[in-house]
């Protein structure tokens, strides 16, 4: 019965979403602040070109198998909340349950949390009097003001990710133009080549540099999340996932190539602002440029996060293992307002009370995302065998290799970060712990109602 009502109420969400406008969504979940800042991280960790360049080739290969392998599973279910409906259907209610219970709790709300945090700290740099009560009141208003926007309808999110995204790529496009016609590999020192600065571990230094690469390029999963929203969404959805990758990765390879034609790689690996010195090589405004680069990004990465996270719940709630009033939809806008407005509330709760301890906890969770995420890859194996009959419009693309790839490659990482970080996966199992509960009592309650 609650699947029946899950399906009645995901059709009224308004179809709204086009293979262009899904595919910015995928985009700008991407792009944050990670791009501008992260690459230093990287060459720490690699001081040679070319790994360093691996790194982000590697990132982009995990991003693209998982993008591949959802191909597959965005097909069969196009609906609301994307990985959910995944992990429900090859897995159950509980597993699903746990994954959208991170989500809410943490993943997606902390996120939002720190990026309205970020968004409010780079315009200091315009405003340098600003308090830290108004650089509070900001992130707030800015998580608010734009989920009461993504509230209007998915063609409002829609036009707002385009605008947004567009303006992202349009920065990281000022860049790159920047450094290859500005830059030098002579005067920069730039060598592709493996005969200096590599780590003697050089294999346990790139795994370390993909943590900043895949912090940087996740969020391509974020336009399943609205599947149930586009046109045609059985092949919409899987287009819009693949080619969001892409974008992202020929984007950051370009931009990487533009740092390193500007700063030589030991500046790129001593500072945190790696975008705006380089930059400043060309120009002294360009610093300011840069934080109105960066601050606008993360607006419109929060724009995105507002809009699509809450139909994860929005589809819990409908499939009755969720609160049922989340599964409410605005008459007129059609969208998830009462979702939408718990996830807002929440990431304030989490500005305002936690700040940074909440940072920490989405450490915590690193593992068990990577986790879920592998879960819901090797889910392409598990319907292949229990559910051969459902229609697949699209297939995973290299079965069963590519899909055997990002699930291997998951799972490596979350068991490197428990092997590597006890004390910060820990807490995660907590989590997970007490996720289990709550779905039991409201299992229980939900059976309690005649």
């Amino acid at each position: 019965m609650g699947l029946a009502k899950g399906h009645f109420l995901c059709a009224m969400l308004r179809k709204a979403l086009t293979l262009y406008g899904l595919t910015m969504i995928a985009v700008g979940s991407c792009i944050g602040s990670g791009i501008f800042v992260t690459p230093g991280q990287i060459v720490q960790a690699v001081p040679n070109a070319l790994l360093a360049l691996l790194a982000w080739v590697l990132g982009g290969v995990l991003a693209l198998t998982g993008a591949l392998t959802f191909s597959e599973l965005g097909s069969m279910f196009p609906r609301s909340g994307g990985m959910y409906a995944y992990l429900r259907e090859a897995y159950g209610d509980f597993a699903a349950f746990l994954y959208g219970w991170i989500i809410l709790l943490v993943v997606n709300s902390g996120a939002l949390a720190g990026l309205g945090a970020a968004f409010a700290e780079y315009l200091k740099i315009f405003f340098p009097g600003m308090s830290e009560a108004a650089k509070v009141a900001i992130a707030a208003v800015s998580v608010l003001g734009l989920t009461a926007l993504n509230m209007l309808g998915v063609h409002v999110s829609q036009a707002l990710s385009n605008v947004l995204t567009g303006l992202k790529l349009l920065a990281i496009a000022m860049i790159i133009a920047v450094g290859f016609l500005y830059g030098s590999a002579e005067r920069t020192g730039l060598q592709f080549s493996l005969n200096e600065g590599v780590p003697e571990a050089w294999p346990t230094a790139l795994l370390t540099a993909l943590i900043g690469v895949i912090f940087s390029i996740g969020g391509w999963h974020h336009a399943s999340y609205v599947a149930g929203e586009a046109i045609d969404a059985p092949r919409t959805a899987p287009r819009a996932m693949v080619l969001g990758v892409f974008i992202v990765l020929a984007a950051y390879l370009l931009v990487n190539m533009a740092y390193m034609l500007l700063l030589p790689l030991d500046a790129i690996a001593r500072t945190p602002r790696v975008a705006g010195e380089a930059l400043e090589q060309v120009a002294p405004w360009g610093g300011k440029a840069v934080a109105a680069a960066i601050a606008l990004s993360i607006f419109g990465t929060v724009s995105i996060y507002t809009m699509s996270a809450p139909r994860i719940y929005f589809a819990m709630a409908s499939d009755g293992i969720f609160l049922s009033s989340l599964a409410k939809v605005h008459p007129r806008w059609r969208t998830p307002m009462l979702a939408m407005s718990v996830q807002a509330l929440w990431s304030i709760g989490v500005l305002l009370f936690f700040g940074g301890l909440f940072d920490r906890i989405i450490t915590f969770v690193t593992f068990a995302d990577a986790l879920f995420m592998g879960l819901a890859g090797a889910a392409v194996f598990v319907l292949r065998i229990r559910r051969p009959q459902v229609e697949r419009p699209v297939r995973a693309w290299g079965y069963p290799i590519v899909p055997a790839v990002f699930v291997l490659l998951s799972a490596a990482f979350a068991v490197n970060t428990f092997w590597e970080r006890p004390e910060q996966a820990l807490p995660g199992l907590g989590l997970l712990a007490v996720g289990a509960g709550v779905f039991g009592w409201l299992k229980r309650r939900h059976s309690q109602v005649p």
